[in-house]
């Protein structure tokens, strides 16, 4: 588990095919390796890696095909750089949201706009993480924590939209030299993947029997508890709140 605060940026040392399904990528860095262990995960540009090799200039993952296949780490060369970050201990600060390192899916920045004191990206989202983007909602973008600004549906399942970058983020991430065209890797809110899960399927819930008996006449001993409000009343004698249509 992460939090989407890039630690340090790395550079890609080396890639090497060690196997027909599966390669080797070494990262040069410092600091994410201080109190690395063998097996210990990091995140590199958003997705989870297992440490395999601690050399002393950095550390090696192995990356099975289907993980070049589902994120950007296919298109890494030597001397790319990579936003890095350890995983998170119990105590730790969440400075970002809660990042799981599983890439939902890669997308590719349309548009930047440097404004002063901001820089606007304007990136594609394909249909598995559109559904969760929101205005002012969280998505992690090459291991990055970020906030939607806004976001627009394309009409097939994909939705173009927007984030800001201050100065000191762009300093200290890649995000400084991403430019249009860049591919991305993207992960979707953990949080709404799980209640959407839950809701697509109709998941029973510990409260729905609290819900059922509130509902019921015959759970409640007389009008004590509506306080003898009408039953089209609130609970304290009030107006009930209008019902939000659903548009369906």
């Amino acid at each position: 588990m992460f939090t989407g605060i890039v630690e340090e940026v790395g550079s890609v040392a080396s890639v090497e095919r060690v196997a027909d399904d599966r390669v080797r990528l070494h990262v040069a860095c410092s600091t994410v390796v201080q109190d690395a262990r063998i097996g210990d995960s990091i995140s590199v540009s958003g997705c989870c890696l297992t440490v395999t090799d601690l050399p002393g200039d950095g550390f090696s993952a192995d990356l099975m095909d289907e993980t070049l296949r589902a994120t950007g780490l296919g298109d890494l060369a030597v001397g790319d750089a990579v936003n890095l970050e350890r995983a998170l201990r119990l105590g730790d600060r969440l400075g970002g949201h809660l990042v799981q390192g599983h890439v939902d899916a890669v997308g590719e920045v349309t548009g930047r706009v440097d404004q002063p004191g901001t820089v606007f990206m304007t990136m594609t989202a394909p249909p598995e993480v559109a559904r969760y983007l929101v205005p002012k909602g969280s998505v992690t973008i090459d291991g990055t924590s970020l906030t939607v600004v806004d976001v627009a549906d394309n009409g097939d399942g994909r939705s173009t939209f927007r984030v800001g970058l201050i100065p000191h983020t762009l300093e200290v991430t890649t995000w400084g030299s991403t430019r249009e065209g860049s591919r991305v890797n993207l992960e979707a809110d953990a949080m709404a993947k799980y209640a959407d899960r839950l809701l697509a399927g109709g998941a029973d819930s510990p409260y729905s029997a609290v819900v059922a008996d509130d509902e019921d006449p015959a759970a409640t001993d007389g009008p004590d508890a509506t306080n003898g409000a009408d039953a089209a009343d609130g609970a304290d004698g009030r107006d009930a709140p209008p019902t939000i249509p659903t548009g369906g």
